[in-house]
């Protein structure tokens, strides 16, 4: 077949590490983390040397640029794995230096970008993404199809990394979308960048809807308003609406800290800003509101909330009845009331972004009308880059720690409500055990649901394997001999 190159790419330098042509059709894409905030120019150095011994098809750096170090037409040395790096075009992404080795959202969307490029280019209308190494590796994509594939399934590393890995379904659907929204490969390009758009504004409210704790809710302003003016004020998505919007939070795309001028640092965690703000009559007011240092969304949105519902004009609330309203529409109007905003299609402005996300969803309340708690997996309460997901009912939360070691289960306001306990050590063996008894059954497998081979005569045995099993405390002992296993319940260990 022939092969193309991705047009979207800006630096090229051609690493030598390479295998030359492909001996298999191109139908896998393997995303990596460069583990480190890397440049194109970089990558590139690193790959061109020989002692390196490794190399990408493409790599995307730090601010989103695109490098080429072996062609498409060639297999270059990425995976750990040839039948994958046959199939497959690599690549590497600038990443943070430690786990989970996150993307900034630059990288993370040229990856979209570039994923699309690339089936394009190469035939396909579907990106599939299966997360489960042995039904993915025996797969056979048919002609329209690629396929998602990881280095941590052929070598013993962590790569893409969690944070990727985590998305590795988000960017299937993505680019899936994307691809089929268009046509399959006929879109112009105005038409590939509408949809990418319109992907990259669900994926902000995604993304700050499960971040959404159940503190804010008791504040007694409803999610769906905090939400919606998220998205509309902070930048956070791509929308025209939220890259026209003032940004009320203060943070542009950094949510690293709130620097406003007038505001005065306490040197700690918070800062104090006093405003001078038009009221609905055209007066002025001063406003004086606390605004903490944010480590993450949470936090920034908790704040913004308390500031709607505490802000005073004089000694009466700036928006009184906002507290407890259970109607959004009818928030959002005291909102606007209260001189938050001068435009006059504010409330418009909010309702449609509320109505179009469905965010009154995260209004909802439990059977007994109790506000709905999530429980948030993480390493660490103040960690929450580590944060494995967020769940409404514990027990699935629970199921969530237990398949990550070192993970727990906090409740909303971060206090630790399980931690799965230690697995307990491995028995050693072989060991010797006495059996005395003259009826001991010897199974053919550990548990009283396996057959019984035959009595055990009494004397002394060596145990090669301990198991647990139906019908034994202690657990089931196999043999040396191999004839079967026995009940520890009944044997002495010498």
């Amino acid at each position: 077949m022939g092969y193309t190159n991705s047009s979207m790419v800006v630096y090229t330098k051609l690493s030598p590490n390479h295998s030359g042509q492909r001996t298999m059709a191109i139908d896998r894409i393997t995303p990596h983390c460069v583990v480190g905030q890397c440049t194109a120019e970089g990558l590139g150095d690193w790959f061109y040397k020989s002692s390196t011994q490794a190399s990408s098809n493409y790599g995307i750096d730090k601010d989103g640029r695109v490098g080429m170090y072996v062609e498409e037409k060639n297999r270059s040395w990425c995976s750990s794995s040839n039948a994958n790096d046959q199939r497959a075009i690599t690549i590497e992404c600038a990443s943070d230096t430690t786990e989970p080795y996150a993307f900034r959202d630059v990288v993370y969307k040229r990856l979209i970008e570039l994923c699309i490029d690339i089936c394009k280019r190469n035939g396909k209308n579907k990106l599939i993404w299966f997360g489960d190494k042995d039904k993915t590796l025996n797969y056979s994509p048919k002609s329209g199809e690629m396929i998602l594939t990881v280095h941590r399934w052929f070598a013993n590393k962590s790569c893409p990394g969690n944070w990727m890995y985590a998305r590795m379904g988000d960017l299937a659907e993505k680019v899936t979308k994307a691809l089929q929204g268009s046509g399959g490969g006929s879109a112009s390009k105005g038409t590939q960048a509408s949809v990418l758009k319109d992907l990259s504004e669900a994926d902000a409210v995604k993304k700050v809807g499960a971040l959404f704790t159940a503190d804010q809710k008791k504040s007694g302003i409803l999610a769906s308003v905090s939400l919606a003016q998220f998205i509309l004020e902070s930048g956070y998505g791509k929308s025209e609406l939220a890259q026209n919007a003032n940004n009320i939070f203060g943070m542009k795309c950094s949510l690293s800290g709130n620097t406003w001028s007038g505001s005065s640092w306490d040197g700690k965690s918070r800062y104090t800003k006093k405003t001078q703000e038009q009221n609905a009559d055209g007066s002025y007011e001063t406003i004086t509101a606390d605004f903490r240092k944010y480590s993450c969304i949470e936090d920034s949105i908790a704040d913004h909330s308390a500031y709607l519902i505490g802000a005073m004009n004089g000694k009466k609330l700036r928006y009184d009845g906002l507290k407890g309203c259970t109607d959004y529409k009818k928030a959002v109007q005291i909102i606007k009331d209260g001189g938050y905003a001068t435009s006059l299609t504010y409330v418009e402005k909010l309702c449609s972004i509320i109505e179009k996300w469905k965010l009154a969803d995260y209004d909802a309340k439990d059977s007994g009308g109790e506000v709905i708690r999530w429980y948030r997996v993480r390493k660490s309460w103040a960690d929450s880059k580590t944060q494995k997901g967020a769940y409404k009912i514990l027990d699935n939360a629970k199921k969530c720690a237990d398949q990550n070691p070192g993970y727990k289960v906090f409740d909303a306001d971060g206090k630790v409500v399980y931690e799965p306990k230690t697995a307990e050590p491995a028995v050693k063996v072989p060991f010797l055990v006495k059996v005395s008894i003259s009826d001991l059954n010897i199974r053919s497998g550990a548990g009283t649901n396996f057959t019984r081979v035959q009595f055990c005569p009494p004397g002394v045995y060596t145990i090669m394997e301990v198991k647990a099993g139906q019908g034994s405390k202690a657990g089931w002992g196999r043999l040396k001999s191999g004839i079967g296993w026995l009940s520890l319940d009944f044997c002495q260990k010498l």
